[in-house]
């Protein structure tokens, strides 16, 4: 799964909102709407899904959501 955040800072900026981000498992999705997954920023990856947002830090993420928001990024 791909956050598609500049950095962890913004991503921790977002908690209560929904989550963006882009489905990279062949083996099913990975989002839940309660719970917690993992997922990275790889601005770098040529098949990074929103050019203008290319620029930023590497990171990646322990995501725990409630009710399609985010409630929590370690």
């Amino acid at each position: 799964m791909i956050l598609n955040y500049k950095s962890k800072k913004a991503m921790k900026e977002n908690i209560g909102n929904q989550l963006d981000y882009t489905e990279t498992s062949f083996f099913g999705a990975e989002y839940q709407s309660n719970g917690s997954f993992v997922g990275c920023n790889r601005p770098y990856s040529p098949e990074y899904p929103k050019f203008e947002q290319r620029k930023g830090r590497e990171f990646f993420a322990k995501i725990t959501m409630e009710n399609d928001v985010i409630k929590n990024v370690s």
